[in-house]
């Protein structure tokens, strides 16, 4: 099949390209791309793509899949629809399934869960446009066994059955444990990702500390929960020397910690989640316990720093962190509620509308820490959008309007302080 893409908006953050093209895709494969591409055969789809955008496929950190253990919230098919519909190209998957991701025995599996099931149940999801391929599917192995989190995994075990890297995608408060893990990954040559949370500073908190906190009377986490876990993650960095992800950044004085570390060379990359870049403390007014996230939404300040830090590269990637619950699990007090919401379908759209439609981010900007970057950060490197390139690419109208309902959503969950508002933005088709 030969497809032509008409003067679309090609963005490229691997080759810093963002102009209008003609893109010429057959089978899979990029065979041209030009100002002009007229030169084609008889059975050529021709589309018109002014005014659409079409960019590096998107690469999803860490999510949660709720199979196995909690297929009520997310099975690893609809995890995979989502993504797909959402732009994402690769996605990772956290191991705090049950059981965890910590057996070579359970990669295989859910590898070969994508590369069988999955085909088969992807859909067309555009009446316009084919459906989209399975994205690629990669598996973060689990750093312990045990609930306790004292206990290591076998490392290379893992590493030998082909997970991406390791994480236990909850606070390592056991620095003993965190040394030990960063001596025995460094041959391995696998990225590590932590958490940084100080669990007896967060206490039973739920919204950042600020006067937002006090006015709702809701129990605050201290912003040293989280400095004081990644002053003592880089200590370690620096002295041992294993490159190490820094997930989940949420406060300024974060960001600040994470810039003077990268001007002293230590070898780190970090990331924060999409809604951290969006909303801070005042949308807890609503007390939507999708709003209730771990770590916390930020105060604006905080808000204006990881912006300030993505837009810089202080902030490598930008992650979805998707979380999948039931109505049941999330209708309740809002301290109560499990922390997460979901966000495949609504990252591309939303950030584009509020940082790139604004003019806060280039759109070059914005595609970088949704694409390549987090692909470099799993140890990846995609490739520029030229021709003879096998085709990974997203194809995105920024003036589409659609409404959040559940059955617009291919995630089985609907926790999302969006739901039932109308968003400008929607991904059309990916080439993986």
């Amino acid at each position: 099949m030969t497809e032509l893409l008409q003067q679309v908006r090609l963005i490229d953050p691997v080759s810093q390209t963002d102009e209008v093209f003609d893109v010429l895709i057959t089978d899979g494969y990029i065979q041209a791309v030009a100002s002009c591409i007229s030169d084609i055969t008889s059975d050529t789809q021709i589309r018109d793509c002014r005014g659409l955008v079409l960019g590096s496929g998107l690469v999803d950190l860490y999510s949660h899949s709720g199979e196995p253990g909690f297929e009520e919230r997310e099975t690893l098919v609809s995890l995979l629809q989502a993504a797909a519909v959402g732009g994402f190209t690769r996605v990772g998957i956290l191991p705090d399934t049950s059981p965890a991701i910590d057996n070579p025995a359970l990669v295989a599996q859910l590898q070969q869960m994508r590369s069988t099931g999955a085909q088969k149940s992807l859909h067309s999801y555009s009446p316009q446009f084919p459906s989209s391929p399975v994205p690629q599917l990669h598996i973060w192995g689990a750093i312990t066994l045990d609930i306790a989190g004292k206990q290591m995994t076998e490392l290379a075990d893992l590493a030998s059955a082909g997970v991406v890297g390791f994480t236990d995608g909850k606070p390592l408060e056991n620095l003993a444990l965190v040394q030990r893990v960063l001596e025995y990954l460094q041959p391995l040559g696998k990225p590590v990702a932590f958490w940084p949370c100080d669990r007896q500073l967060a206490a039973n908190g739920v919204i950042r500390e600020g006067a937002q906190a006090l006015r709702l009377g809701l129990p605050p986490v201290p912003a040293s929960a989280e400095t004081s876990a990644i002053a003592a993650i880089l200590e370690l960095v620096a002295a041992i020397g294993t490159p190490v992800h820094i997930m989940r950044v949420s406060t300024a004085r974060s960001v600040e910690l994470i810039a003077t570390a990268k001007a002293a060379s230590l070898p780190i990359t970090a990331s924060t989640t999409w809604m951290h870049l969006l909303l801070d403390t005042k949308a807890v007014k609503s007390y939507n316990t999708s709003l209730h996230l771990d770590p916390p939404l930020g105060n604006t300040s905080d808000v204006m720093a990881l912006r300030a830090g993505v837009r810089g590269g202080v902030i490598d990637a930008i992650a979805i962190d998707h979380a999948p619950y039931t109505y049941e699990e999330k209708v309740q007090a809002f301290a109560e509620a499990p922390a997460g919401a979901i966000g495949f379908e609504l990252g591309l759209p939303l950030l584009w509308q509020y940082l790139v439609e604004t003019g806060e981010f280039t759109a070059l900007e914005l595609w970088r820490a949704l694409s390549s970057n987090p692909a470099k950060c799993l140890g990846h490197k995609l490739s520029a959008i030229t021709s003879e390139q096998k085709a990974e690419l997203t194809l995105f109208d920024p003036q589409q309007i659609w409404k959040v309902e559940r059955k617009n959503l291919h995630t089985l969950s609907q926790n999302t302080p969006w739901l039932g508002q109308e968003l400008q933005g929607r991904v059309l088709q990916t080439w993986c």
